[in-house]
């Protein structure tokens, strides 16, 4: 056997090795993480969601949209003590994410927004308020624009909505998002170079602020290490710029009641691009500030997200409160691998404790 003939054998077999090391791990991640609810055939996608009535509601259905590399339950678990009987609740896995298949054309979030309103349809929600966290904020505001009769309010968490400086991505997202490529990395090195990182970057999501314990368990994020999900996800990631660039310039036609809640050390997404953006750009916005607040308000300032749902449906909530308790909690939060979570980018001009919407 000469050297070129061993190397090939020994890249196969670490291939191979890989594969089989893969298998095993969506095998244990599935079972230690099964369909929270149930599964609905819209729009030629099969859709996983929990579905929550109310049997008084003071408030009027929530829908809920999740971010890049999450599912259903990473809303659901904080917000849920504080909206669950106020509210008809509606969580689901994105296209492509969690327990819900991708289905055909589910590619940006003009498209998912389609197959939510579908799911909607579905189960009789004629219209409600939809918050959108990070990526689900694109979703969101994409549903506005194309069906504003379903939308009650919008409520946008540390949003992704707007072009940001050179459009770059993570290379991870780039390099999956590809047909060939990204399927042989997905299938080889993602789940087991994910399980080496999930922990360091979990962290830098909620840097400065700590991470929950067990929040990777009770959030199941390590459903996203599945090959079909990381390329799902990558090609969303991947394709967020493109979308964006041409769907911020219609913003100002949204008309529903619209609440933002961003935090000032935001180290995943651009928040004065973002937050900043959609205050100046959806007419009557109400933007919040919190300070040294990070990229998951959900988790951090559950009692704000609910205030901010119940504002966006019209009750007369003064935020002011709750953005002063959050901030007063976390003021001195420093958590997280600061030095390579750090954020320098540009600050918007902060005023008080709830900031003025554009």
């Amino acid at each position: 056997m000469n050297l070129a003939v061993a190397i090939a054998a020994l890249v196969l077999s670490l291939g191979l090795a890989l594969v089989a090391v893969t298998r095993a791990g969506v095998w244990l991640i599935e079972r230690r993480h099964p369909p929270a609810g149930s599964f609905a055939e819209v729009a030629g996608t099969r859709l996983h969601y929990v579905h929550l009535p109310a049997e008084a509601p003071e408030l009027p259905p929530v829908v809920f949209l999740h971010g890049a590399s999450g599912n259903l339950l990473d809303q659901m678990g904080p917000v849920l003590p504080h909206l669950a009987g106020r509210a008809e609740l509606l969580f689901v896995d994105r296209p492509g994410h969690g327990w819900s298949e991708r289905g055909a054309g589910n590619g940006d979030p003009q498209a998912q927004a389609g197959t939510i309103a579908a799911l909607m349809a579905h189960l009789g929600i004629a219209e409600a308020v939809i918050v959108g966290h990070s990526f689900g904020g694109a979703v969101a505001a994409a549903f506005a624009l194309a069906h504003p009769e379903r939308t009650r309010g919008l409520v946008f968490l540390a949003a992704a909505t707007h072009p940001w400086p050179g459009g770059a991505v993570t290379w991870h997202y780039e390099l999956a998002a590809r047909p060939l490529l990204g399927r042989l990395f997905t299938e080889t090195l993602a789940l087991p170079g994910g399980l080496l990182r999930m922990a360091a970057a979990t962290a830098c999501v909620f840097s400065p602020n700590r991470m929950p314990d067990g929040y990777a368990r009770e959030a199941a994020i390590g459903l996203v290490l599945r090959p079909a999900a990381f390329r799902a996800n990558a090609r969303d990631v991947a394709g967020l710029y493109d979308h964006v660039r041409g769907a911020a310039a219609r913003y100002r036609q949204i008309a529903a009641p619209t609440v933002i809640v961003s935090g000032t050390r935001d180290t995943v997404v651009y928040e004065d691009i973002h937050s900043g953006g959609l205050a100046r750009d959806i007419p009557g916005a109400e933007l919040h500030w919190v300070r040294n607040l990070g990229h998951k308000p959900d988790w951090i300032t559950p009692a704000l997200v609910a205030g901010a749902v119940a504002r966006a449906a019209g009750r007369p909530v003064d935020l002011a409160p709750l953005v002063a308790e959050a901030e007063a909690r976390i003021a001195g939060d420093a958590y997280g691998p600061v030095e390579r979570c750090a954020d320098d980018r540009p600050r918007p001009a902060i005023g008080g404790a709830a900031g003025e919407g554009g």
